[in-house]
């Protein structure tokens, strides 16, 4: 009886000891507010930083088209794996958007995927590839938020079952695949100019990146191409040994959707490409830049 006790007291010791290491190492993270000490936005260009990330195609309500998308009402779904995630509403309402939200709490959404209460958001929200942005770029972007029209509608919960309806786990996730170091290096400004394009604000590695079992990018095969979540088909590779376009090809399909085959844009590509059409030639440019200075894995 003696020994029974002690193995239950043990087995009880040793659980509590687990649970506090994964508390410990699963707890949320936040920016360093020293870098956001004294930062006014700009909400004009931080509609170019709006643009570049293409906010309004997940954020804005199923159907809506034109200025309707210019309201991020959000309950668009996305299908994956690991369940169904539903966009939230990010308009500048207090009640049922962010409105209230302080700078602080925008940055620490996108570069940490931290909410205002301290809660893992799921990486279906691509803060993997925000994280590499400029705290003048959220700033800029917060300023520009404020500027659009509030809606009351509420966030819909994501359909997430069992084990990953714990968001805490999220925070072991992140330990392996949150980092802030860069894919590629180049000494080219205009390169680098395309990525902050690319790896940062337009997260073309959230859909163009294989992913391994637990979701994250396998950057060893940045850009080669990968099955779309939830069977929706196959983003093309973009690496030199998959897109043989010249830059300014790759610049006009950015500009009007359509390639040097007279072929155009189709699926998720059509959002993006309103997206990058609202930028200028030197930032389609840049973009492809950038893609044509990855290596070849």
């Amino acid at each position: 009886m003696y020994t029974l006790l002690r193995l239950v007291f043990i087995a009880l010791l040793l659980a509590l000891l687990g649970g506090g290491v994964f508390w410990v190492l699963t707890r949320p993270g936040h920016v360093d507010s020293a870098a956001y000490d004294g930062l006014t936005g700009d909400a004009e260009r931080g509609k170019w930083v709006f643009d570049a990330g293409g906010c309004a195609s997940c954020h804005s309500a199923p159907g809506a088209s034109g200025e309707e998308k210019l309201t991020l009402a959000g309950g668009k779904s996305f299908a994956s794996d690991f369940g169904t995630f539903l966009a939230p509403n990010i308009s500048p309402d207090p009640q049922a958007g962010i409105g209230a939200w302080s700078l602080l709490d925008l940055a620490d959404a996108m570069q940490r995927g931290v909410s205002p209460e301290g809660r893992h958001y799921y990486p279906a929200f691509p803060y993997t590839a925000y994280i590499h942005a400029a705290p003048q770029d959220i700033a800029d972007l917060w300023a520009y938020l404020q500027t659009l029209p509030p809606s009351d509608s509420p966030s819909q919960p994501h359909q997430v079952g069992f084990p990953f309806s714990i968001s805490r786990g999220v925070g072991l996730w992140k330990m392996l695949y949150l980092t802030d170091d860069f894919t590629l290096a180049s000494p080219d400004e205009e390169v680098l100019r395309g990525r902050i394009l690319v790896e940062a604000l337009g997260h073309c590695a959230e859909c163009h990146t294989p992913r391994n079992a637990l979701g994250g990018l396998e950057k060893d095969l940045w850009l080669t191409g990968a099955q779309l979540a939830g069977g929706a088909g196959r983003a093309p590779g973009l690496t030199p040994d998959h897109l043989d376009w010249s830059e300014e090809e790759i610049a006009e399909y950015l500009s009007s959707g359509f390639t040097p085959d007279f072929d155009s844009a189709g699926g998720e590509m059509t959002d993006v490409v309103e997206n990058t059409a609202k930028l200028s030639q030197a930032d389609r440019l840049a973009i492809a830049a950038y893609l044509k200075a990855l290596p070849t894995p």
